[in-house]
């Protein structure tokens, strides 16, 4: 199965916009958890099996694994959920961007190592370091376009030819990269006006959304802002807000009671 028609029968399926984000701090882990690689991993499947009927997707974070050499804990984490939960595809957030050559090792670490149904890419570098990935027709390409961070403004929001560089990015990746159907733009909850004139300019295009919970993105305006015709085209990210509801043993059932409100907010809006 094609990443958007996964990730189109988890919408369905789960009646769902919500992705965890997978972003395991050694310092947050519970108390009764090991801080190391085989910590990370029980935590991971255990917030896992508390949530996988609740969500869309699953996005793990590289850097928070890279950073401890816990790369087993992220393999890990995705066989427990492709073995258990196979309809959940997961979105391994790496942000790749660089030459050619380069980026189709980077394709090959994200698709072949670990597995992942779709990864996030930098597309500053322009089409040829984007091409390994979006010829990979299965295979989802989350491209960053208006993001969530206080600092996006400093280049997004250039002024190109009297539109903001951002809308260029949408525009390219509508029109000129999505030949097969497979690309997705990152677009901040923090900023549902610009969410809005991209829905409007890129159609269907499914937006992966961080910046609620921890970030404070209003979800109301983020859905009303994102939602396509269908009431879906949104993966809204919350990871630091769910994974840590609770630093004790029951930090599995905390997190799902937080992914259950976010699921049922997002809902009321759709």
């Amino acid at each position: 199965m094609r990443f958007t028609e996964k990730l189109a029968a988890a919408w369905a399926a789960n009646n769902s916009l919500v992705c965890v984000g997978l972003d395991p701090d050694l310092q947050r882990l519970p108390a009764h958890l090991s801080r190391d690689a085989a910590g990370i991993a029980t935590f991971n499947r255990a917030i896992i099996d508390a949530t996988h009927d609740l969500v869309c997707a699953y996005k793990p974070q590289i850097a928070y694994f890279a950073a401890c050499a816990a790369e087993d804990a992220l393999r890990d984490g995705i066989d427990h959920i492709q073995r258990n939960y196979p309809h959940i595809p997961v979105i391994l957030d790496a942000k790749r961007g660089d030459i050619g050559s380069t980026a189709e090792q980077y394709a090959v670490e994200a698709f072949e190592r670990y597995g992942a149904d779709a990864v996030t890419i930098n597309p500053y570098m322009g089409h040829d370091s984007a091409e390994p990935f979006l010829r990979r027709a299965d295979k989802g390409v989350v491209i960053l376009c208006r993001t969530s961070n206080p600092g996006a403004a400093d280049f997004q929001d250039l002024d190109v030819g009297g539109r903001p560089l951002y809308e260029i990015v949408a525009e390219n990746v509508a029109q000129k990269w999505n030949g097969n159907r497979n690309c997705m733009l990152v677009l901040g909850a923090t900023w549902p006006e610009q969410v809005a004139r991209i829905r409007a300019q890129v159609g269907d295009v499914p937006f992966l959304v961080p910046g609620v919970g921890a970030q404070g993105g209003d979800v109301e305006k983020l859905v009303r802002a994102g939602r396509t015709a269908n009431g879906t085209g949104l993966v809204i990210n919350s990871s630091r807000a769910i994974l840590y509801a609770s630093s004790g043993e029951d930090f599995a059932e905390a997190a799902r009671s937080e992914a259950r409100k976010l699921r049922d907010l997002v809902n009321r809006y759709r």
